[in-house]
């Protein structure tokens, strides 16, 4: 029937009949679980407590297909719909292919499968088969507008919230990029803001993260308008009280990576302005990237992605230096200017 984005299946799962199987396909879980939630809600009714949804874990080879048929086939005294879904079924998949593609001739009518896997290539026979009479919902990592976007929106649709585009923008710098975590933290600020209908980036900078969240904010904030010692001095407070440098190296990865995606799209054209917005960066925030994309100039902006994707590598064993010095390292490097 089609294929799309759990994000967009999930405004309004009603309008997306999922037929005889639902593939729910990518790395991110909190994607896949409430897709599966709302298919469940969709098939068996609102106010169905999913009486009529059995799942099966996909892992090694112990799962029959002929078990995954028979429970579809089977009429449950809760209702005459079931929806029977495979976790992990990417091993599943590659030992049954043959017999779900024969399986998926004459389906069952009443009942759905849905199958939860990592990869699900779109040149396959069972891909091409779920587009015509299911659903193929891709549960992909959200990043840069599409994820700001999506916590603007949860925050309207699950609690009522006005969230400010520059504080969706923060929450991701202090809190990461996992939705589970991201959701958790929408309730947290709903409840925080009471009566108020919006949620503000000082609202995020008390609630999201404390302290360590704080100083690695400013760590940050102090490496892109240019003062490198103040990011150092931040960077010795975060080591100091024990935040862990793979936090630390997440953090600087994940800001540095905008300002990297931004100068590839402005290469290719795109105001630098809006390049930055594309790429994640919002509010007061674009201004002070700007100025530093400038400042270290285009040539040492177009090898930043290099420059993480090796601190990386280093923090995970390539390097014999302890972690301080590499991040210390990382962070002069980050913040010199352009010679």
């Amino acid at each position: 029937m089609s294929a799309m984005h759990a994000t967009e299946f999930l405004k309004a799962p009603r309008k997306h009949e999922p037929g005889p199987i639902a593939v729910l396909y990518g790395d991110e879980r909190h994607l896949k679980g409430e897709s599966l939630h709302a298919l469940a809600r969709t098939v068996l009714g609102a106010d169905a407590d999913e009486l009529g949804l059995t799942r099966f874990t996909g892992t090694g080879k112990d799962l029959e297909l002929k078990t995954v048929t028979d429970e579809l086939l089977t009429v449950s005294m809760w209702g005459e719909r079931r929806v029977v879904a495979v976790d992990d079924a990417d091993e599943f998949v590659t030992q049954h292919r043959a017999a779900l593609e024969k399986y998926l001739d004459k389906p069952a009518r009443r009942s759905v499968l849905v199958l939860v896997v990592k990869t699900w290539p779109k040149t396959t026979r069972l891909y091409k088969a779920v587009s015509k009479i299911g659903l193929n919902l891709e549960c992909s990592e959200l990043k840069g507008a599409a994820l700001l976007g999506w916590l603007v929106e949860q925050a309207a649709a699950k609690h009522g919230k006005r969230l400010a585009r520059d504080a969706a923008a923060l929450m991701v710098e202090l809190a990461g990029t996992s939705l589970a975590l991201l959701d958790q933290e929408l309730a947290k600020l709903a409840s925080y803001a009471g009566q108020r209908p919006g949620v503000d980036a000082d609202d995020v900078r008390t609630l999201v993260g404390g302290w360590r969240a704080e100083t690695t904010w400013a760590m940050l904030d102090a490496l892109t308008d240019g003062q490198v010692p103040a990011a150092l001095q931040h960077l010795d407070q975060l080591l100091t009280t024990g935040e862990a440098p793979q936090m630390i190296l997440g953090a600087l990865v994940y800001r540095f990576r905008q300002l990297a995606e931004a100068t590839e799209r402005a290469r290719q054209g795109a105001p630098l302005r809006a390049a930055l917005k594309d790429a994640g960066v919002w509010g007061n925030k674009v201004e002070s990237a700007s100025q530093y994309l400038r400042r270290i100039g285009r040539p040492r902006a177009e090898r930043l992605y290099d420059a993480l994707v090796a601190a990386d590598a280093d923090m995970k064993g390539g390097s014999r230096l302890p972690e301080r010095v590499q991040l210390e390292r990382l962070v002069v490097e980050l913040g010199r200017r352009s010679p």
